[in-house]
């Protein structure tokens, strides 16, 4: 059985590779961390039985065509599958797997944004780079003071509440499937009651067409006056042009952001000297009030070895017609 690994990156994923598949008995092979699996280069993983991704779109067509070269499985080598489109997949009998992997790199990941908003640290560094170490406009608010709205209580949203807790924050939590052991950290609101009353919102759950575009205008002009807005999940999740205007009028304090809308195609490649095709993208980086981040909160040494596991031992299962929690068609 052979897997194909499309964007293979040969400082950090390529290693464990090696070594999973060597220790289950795999063959594969793969292409560097700027290639793709496109219409042009899907040929390349052909007498492979499973290909590999990351977050590059897979569409109905290039479904087709993976089906067609007898694929039997596509893995991700992410949590989310948005980018896959499962329908089509059902239809040509391609099965999918995704990675899971521990929720405190990403809950770590989003404190520090939160913590950076609020100390107001990309002014700070900016204003270090050129000698101004003046204090003017650069106040920071105390997290002890805080009540923090955290939409998605799965496992990563309950380890942020966790880590929350540490800080005194009074912690506001909504999601269509209440969970035990958040109530006994948080309290569950109604979603309006989350918008209104908290001073700091975070986002996490999967993208889904229900969703999309859950913060817009409307939530935006429900929410308290400076409130600011941290995503680490799904850059869908957030109506772009709703924030871009809730920043410039001011409604929007500030903003961390691991992901944006459309960016697929520009993360994890080496785009200098190019003009990127994301205007939202260069908007939303001008504010000296919003942090963007190239949706990494996922990236330390663990989750990557996590993550290529996930997908080799899927593959494996798979191979074995065994059951696995990767494989989710």
């Amino acid at each position: 059985m052979k897997i194909f690994a499309y964007n293979l990156r040969d400082f950090d994923e390529k290693p464990w590779f090696d070594k999973l598949c060597g220790d289950l008995g795999l063959d594969y092979d793969g292409v560097g961390a700027s290639v793709d699996p496109t219409p042009e280069t899907i040929r390349l993983a052909e007498g492979a039985d499973y290909i590999s991704i990351i977050t590059t779109p897979i569409d109905a067509e290039l479904m087709k065509t993976i089906h067609e070269m007898g694929i039997r499985m596509i893995c991700t080598r992410s949590i989310g599958v948005d980018h896959i489109d499962m329908a089509a997949a059902a239809k040509y009998g391609v099965r999918v797997a995704h990675s899971l992997y521990a929720p405190q790199a990403v809950s770590d990941y989003t404190i520090m944004l939160m913590l950076m908003v609020n100390r107001h640290m990309k002014c700070i560094l900016q204003r270090a780079d050129i000698q101004d170490y003046t204090l003017r406009a650069i106040k920071g608010i105390n997290m002890n003071t805080q009540t923090v709205g955290v939409i998605g209580t799965g496992k990563i949203g309950r380890e942020v509440i966790r880590s929350l807790r540490g800080f005194g924050c009074r912690i506001l939590a909504y999601d269509l499937f209440e969970n035990d052991e958040v109530r006994q950290m948080a309290d569950y609101v109604p979603l309006h009651t989350l918008l209104a009353e908290s001073d700091i919102i975070t986002l996490h759950m999967p993208l889904t067409d229900d969703n999309h575009h859950m913060i817009d205008a409307g939530a935006i002009a429900a929410m308290k006056d400076g409130v600011r807005i941290i995503n680490t999940a799904r850059g869908g999740l957030i109506d772009s042009r709703a924030l871009i205007d809730g920043l410039e009028s001011g409604k929007i304090g500030g903003a961390g952001l691991d992901c944006v809308e459309n960016e697929f195609g520009l993360y994890y490649n080496d785009l200098r000297g190019r003009a990127l095709d994301n205007e939202y993208l260069a908007i939303l980086r001008s504010f000296p009030n919003v942090i963007v981040s190239p949706h990494m909160a996922f990236y330390t040494d663990t989750t990557v070895r996590d993550m290529v596991f996930s997908n080799v031992s899927a593959c494996a299962a798979e191979s074995r017609g065994e059951k696995s929690d990767y494989i989710l068609l």
